[in-house]
C-alpha cells in the first residue's frame, strides 16, 4: 500500500526527491516537454523509471511538479516585482527579472513555462491547467498591482491595467524566446530598457 505521492509505506525512497525535481526541471527547461524522454529524465534524476513512477507519477505529472518548483524559484520574479513602490518600478523589476532568469549562466536559457506552452498541444489536461494557472496568476498579480497604482494616482486615469499586464508578459515571453535562441543578457536588457521608455506616467 502506498501513501499519497510517495514511496510504499515502510520502504525508504532511497533518493532526494527535491534534488530529483530540481534536475528534472533543468532538463525540461533546456529541451522542452516534447524534447525529453523518460530515459532522459530518469538518467538526469539518477533514479529508475520504477522509482520515478512511484514518486511522481507519469511524465506529465513530473512536468507539473517541476513547473511548481520553477514558479516558486526562478520564475518568482513576478511576485517580487509586485512589491515595488511604483508601477514603473514594478514593470522594470518584472522585465529585469525576465532577462536575468532567461540568461543565468548556470541555468538553461529561456523560460521553462514558455517551453511548456510551445508543447501545450501535447500535454494532458493537468499540465495544461498548471501552465494556464501560472500564466493567469502572473497576469493577475500585475493587473491588480496596476489597478492599485491607478487608485494611488501613479498611473494615468485612462490606463488599462490588464493591457499593461499583458504587454509586459508578451515582452517577457519574447525575451525568453530570444534568450533560448542565443541572445545575450546585454541585448535583452536593451530591449527591456527600450520598452520602459514608453511606460505611461501620471
Amino acid at each position: 500500500m502506498s501513501k499519497a505521492g510517495g514511496a510504499p509505506l515502510g520502504r525508504p525512497r532511497g533518493f532526494d526527491a527535491d534534488e530529483a525535481v530540481e534536475r528534472a526541471m533543468a532538463v525540461f527547461w533546456e529541451h522542452g516537454y516534447d524534447g525529453v524522454s523518460l530515459t532522459d529524465l530518469t538518467r538526469a534524476m539518477g533514479i529508475t523509471k520504477t522509482s520515478m513512477y512511484a514518486a511522481f507519477g507519469n511524465k506529465e505529472a513530473l512536468f507539473r511538479k517541476t513547473l511548481e518548483r520553477y514558479a516558486e524559484g526562478p520564475g518568482s520574479y513576478t511576485t517580487r516585482a509586485a512589491h515595488e513602490a511604483t508601477a514603473r518600478e514594478v514593470a522594470a523589476a518584472y522585465l529585469n527579472g525576465s532577462v536575468q532568469t532567461s540568461t543565468q549562466p548556470d541555468r538553461p536559457a529561456g523560460c521553462l513555462a514558455v517551453q511548456g506552452f510551445v508543447a501545450a498541444g501535447h500535454l494532458g489536461d493537468n499540465a495544461c491547467e498548471a501552465l494556464t494557472g501560472w500564466r493567469e496568476g502572473n497576469r493577475a498579480h500585475l493587473r491588480d498591482r496596476f489597478r492599485r497604482a491607478m487608485d494611488e494616482g501613479d498611473l494615468p486615469a485612462d490606463a488599462d491595467p490588464d493591457a499593461l499586464a499583458g504587454y509586459l508578459m508578451t515582452l517577457a515571453n519574447g525575451i525568453a524566446v530570444q534568450a533560448a535562441a542565443g541572445a545575450t543578457r546585454d541585448e535583452l536588457q536593451d530591449v527591456a530598457d527600450t520598452a520602459l521608455r514608453n511606460w505611461p506616467s501620471a
